[in-house]
Formats: structure tokens, sequence, C-alpha cells
């Protein structure tokens, strides 16, 4: 599978992804900037996290304008792949590509620590190398994760299985709401979610739990 990593300015977790796809794939992305409306023929498009726009007017808002999102939006129509993580996540929320937005934190804080996340829709590409329900570790890094949708979006949401994953035994960092740490569009070819699986990939970082969803993606 070939992809590629959409880099906004004020991201600074574009490397850590960048090494993450290329250890586990064994061939670099592709490097876009995001005023170059043209993407390379990929399979997976990811947008890192981070502060784009150093979240400026509202997380995520600015660079969900980018030229390059018009282009995020054609291919995910065409079925192309795309996965926004943390600040990612906000800006496929900005962008419409997954449903409920991300609002401040509960606590009001900024959390950078280790969360719980249990598997709740393992037929997919990006989840299938996990088990249903399987309790994942997974670190978490935001001060807007804050995960909400109204009442109609979260009813589409929960039935038609569009949760990815959830936090875990009592480790919701951040208010969202059902416990909803990522989500999957209708047709479950994008995905955001707020913790950082690309930091948990090697004994070096103190486990391997992200690992399996980098793995099954790029074998699909």
């Amino acid at each position: 599978m070939k992809a590629a990593v959409v880099v906004f300015p004020g991201l600074n977790r574009d490397r850590d992804m960048i090494a993450a796809l290329t250890k586990i794939g064994g061939e670099a992305p592709a490097v876009v900037w995001h005023k170059d409306a043209e993407i390379p023929k990929v399979d997976l498009i990811v947008i890192p996290g981070g502060f784009s726009y150093g979240d400026y007017l509202r997380v995520g808002a600015i660079a969900a304008r980018s030229p390059v999102m018009q282009t995020i939006r054609e291919r995910a129509a065409q079925g192309v792949k795309v996965m926004g993580v943390c600040n990612g996540f906000q800006i496929l929320s900005e962008s419409g590509l997954v449903p409920g937005v991300l609002m401040r934190n509960a606590s009001l804080r900024f959390v950078c620590r280790e969360v719980k996340l249990s598997v709740e829709n393992a037929d997919t590409d990006f989840t299938r190398g996990y088990a249903q329900g399987q309790i994942i570790r997974c670190p978490v890094a935001h001060h807007d994760g804050n995960y909400f949708a109204d009442a109609e979006t979260l009813r589409a949401v929960e039935g038609n299985g569009q949760v990815a994953f959830r936090y875990a035994e009592g480790t919701n960092p951040n208010g969202s709401i059902n416990d909803i740490a990522g989500v999957f569009n209708a047709s479950r070819n994008v995905l955001g979610l707020m913790p950082h699986p690309e930091n948990l990939i090697e004994a070096a970082h103190g486990g391997t739990d992200g690992r399996a969803l980098f793995a099954t993606l790029l074998a699909a």
C-alpha cells in the first residue's frame, strides 16, 4: 500500500507518523505540503497531529480550508483510505469527513498520558488486526479532544458501527460523549482518532499496541 502524509504549518507529529509508516510498511510515504492541491496516487492519506496554524480561530478550522483538503475529499469519495490522528482528527471533523466535533477538554487542561481503548468495530481495514472488544494501550496528548455529536448524529454513529475506539476502564481523558475516542465515516474508509497509535509501535516506545493498526492497514 502506498501512503501519503499531509503536512500543515504547526503540525509536530508528522515525523512520528512518517517513521511509523516507513518502519511497518517498508516504504517511506510521500510527503505533501498543504498548499499543494495534488496528491500522488496512493491508497492511504494520513493527517498527523500537532497544532495546525497554532490552533488559532478554532482547532483544525483553518487547515480544513487548505487547498489540499478538496483533493482529500475527492479521494475519500473514491474509496481511498484517509486517517487523521489528534489534530488530524480535528481537521477531518472540520472538513465534514467524519461526523461530530472536537471541543475543549472537560478539564480545560491539556492532557498527556496513556489511556486504554476498547476496539469497538474490528471489521474494517483499519482495525482487523485487533479482536472485537480488545483493550489496548495508547498515548494521548491534546487540549481539544472532547468528542461531541448531537443526538441524531450520535444515534447514527452508534447504530451504523461507526465508533472505532472508546476510552476504556475509566481512562476517558477529555469528557468525550459515550467515551468515543475514534470514529469512521459512513463508508468506514475515513478514520479520525484522538490517541496516537504511531507512538506505541515498538519496544522502545514501551509497547506495541498501536502497531496492529498500521500493519493491518498497510497490508490491506
